[in-house]
């Protein structure tokens, strides 16, 4: 249990940081799960009213997500964020004010026509991240995705698909596909839910991993992102929980990781936040600018 008194240290250590900071920063990018929204998926009246602060301050508070484009845009627009948008695990680079697209990674064609071979029997859901939202195999979220209609190969040969997530309730049965999927050519698992790699974290309703090109990450959509923005990476951070966050943190110039974030992610960070004390420390630090 985190004193009261730790949690003030902690915070009065974060804003000095941000403040030797202050003179550089020019972007921030934050992942949504786990990171901008607690584990409920809430994002928070104070959360909201800090990134629109910082905004005003002429800062670009970038999400970088797993999510596709339509969701990730959604929760961009909320939380009154910059117009640009990483998704896809960095497979997909948006402006949304524009709505143009800045940089895509398509997958490659044959891997995901071979993913949906071996997952697809297994009665998991197959899930393929196209345009502004999903196609999917067995449809959960109406409002968010469309069910796939046709033959496999002709759907991929027609579209451009970024990301393929595979996931199922059953934490055995997604964790048993993962050799099979790992053994896919041309692509890999970017992420995948934490209780997958630690066992300290709980599987809760939906176990899945996010499959994309070799060379699609994170880190590869903010390095382009900066050459686009001409921004220097030095004045950049970025804050993460888990493991597909890596790639981001090698691009920007101080890495944040939160309290709840998997281990090898606070090993990899300059700084790990007490319990939502980073969102505190950039309210208290921009507003005293």
């Amino acid at each position: 249990m985190i004193s009261l008194k730790e949690e003030r240290v902690s915070l009065k250590n974060e804003i000095f940081i941000l403040r030797e900071l202050k003179i550089m920063i020019k972007a921030i990018f934050i992942d949504i799960d786990g990171t901008l929204r607690d584990s409920n998926r809430n994002l928070t009246v104070k959360t909201i009213e800090t990134i629109k602060q910082i905004s005003e301050k002429g800062i670009l508070v970038i999400l970088c997500s797993g999510r596709p484009r339509k969701y990730t845009e959604q929760i961009s627009r909320e939380c009154f964020a910059s117009k640009y948008i990483i998704t896809s695990s960095g497979g997909n680079i948006y402006d949304y004010e524009q709505d143009k697209i800045l940089y895509i990674n398509e997958m490659d064609k044959e891997a995901i026509i071979k993913l949906y071979e071996i997952t697809n029997p297994e009665d998991v859901r197959f899930i393929m991240n196209v345009g502004e939202s999903r196609v999917v195999n067995k449809v959960k979220h109406p409002d968010q995705e469309k069910k796939l209609e046709e033959n496999i190969r002709d759907f991929v040969y027609k579209n451009d698909v970024v990301q393929c997530t595979i996931a199922d309730s059953n934490f055995d049965k997604i964790k048993n596909l993962i050799p099979k999927i790992e053994d896919v050519e041309n692509v890999e698992i970017k992420n995948r839910h934490k209780s997958l790699l630690d066992a300290k974290f709980k599987d809760d309703k939906t176990i899945f991993c996010d499959v994309a090109n070799i060379n699609s990450n994170k880190g590869n959509a903010v390095k382009k992102l900066l050459e686009i923005l001409n921004i220097k990476n030095e004045e950049t951070i970025a804050i993460g929980d888990d493991i597909n966050d890596l790639s981001m943190f090698e691009q920007v110039g101080y890495k944040v990781a939160v309290d709840n974030a998997i281990d090898i992610v606070k090993e990899n960070t300059d700084e790990i936040t007490l319990s939502k004390m980073m969102k505190m420390a950039l309210q208290y630090f921009w507003l005293n600018y």
